[in-house]
């Protein structure tokens, strides 16, 4: 293995994906919000920036074609645990969630099993947009965290008196709170919606790749 930058991006993207978890022990949100959405949006822009380099720069290794994938789908499944958690097991997002997860196990699952012939699940076009789709799927849904856990932080700071009121409807919230609030409504159908798209597309991938194993599958069954 070359330490050539592209290979030190992807293996940084790889270690930022367990990092993106251990943000919310170590940090107190909503800063871990923050940093966790920091370091999403960091790990998706070296996806694409990695494979370019290394491209234009005749650096195309067998190290890095070996682990962008895994770095990819590291990054997601630790993502998509944590925003399952944070969110309390919404069950609009956890049906999606699920759905993202299973088809990723599936899939390695197929590539391990058919060993030489895996090539032949080759990466798609289609799998590139669902991949791009869930790249903006979950930090829309960490911005959508981050910001009920600020509304949350400025309901607990408020007086007593004034936050019983505005429970009772005797209240208005402050401008910058509603604003926040809007914000929030906003970001999160967007971040549902992206969801819910990113896990057709990846349903579909799924059983594109499984209908193309088919006839390995059926001949080591003979």
């Amino acid at each position: 293995m070359r330490w050539t930058i592209p290979n030190i991006l992807t293996v940084g993207r790889l270690v930022a994906a367990p990092a993106f978890a251990l943000v919310f022990v170590l940090v107190p949100r909503p800063l871990a919000d923050l940093v966790a959405l920091l370091l999403f949006i960091g790990a998706a822009l070296t996806d694409y920036l990695d494979g370019w380099l290394a491209r234009r720069w005749g650096q195309v290794s067998n190290f890095g074609r070996m682990l962008d994938p895994i770095a990819d789908k590291a990054m997601v499944v630790i993502a998509l645990a944590v925003v399952m958690g944070l969110s309390g097991m919404n069950t609009l997002v956890l049906i999606p969630a699920t759905v993202i997860l299973f088809r990723e196990v599936f899939v390695s699952g197929l590539r391990e099993f058919l060993g030489a012939q895996a090539g032949l699940l080759k990466v798609t076009r289609l799998a590139k947009w669902k991949t791009t789709v869930q790249m903006f799927a979950l930090p829309a849904l960490l911005v959508t965290l981050m910001l009920q856990a600020q509304i949350e932080a400025i309901y607990y700071a408020m007086e007593p008196a004034r936050f019983e009121a505005i429970l009772a409807g005797q209240g208005t919230d402050p401008l910058g709170l509603r604003l926040l609030s809007f914000l929030y409504d906003v970001m999160h159908v967007a971040g549902l919606v992206l969801l819910w798209l990113a896990a057709l597309l990846t349903a579909v991938t799924g059983l594109d790749y499984f209908v193309k194993s088919l006839p390995y599958l059926r001949e080591a069954k003979e």
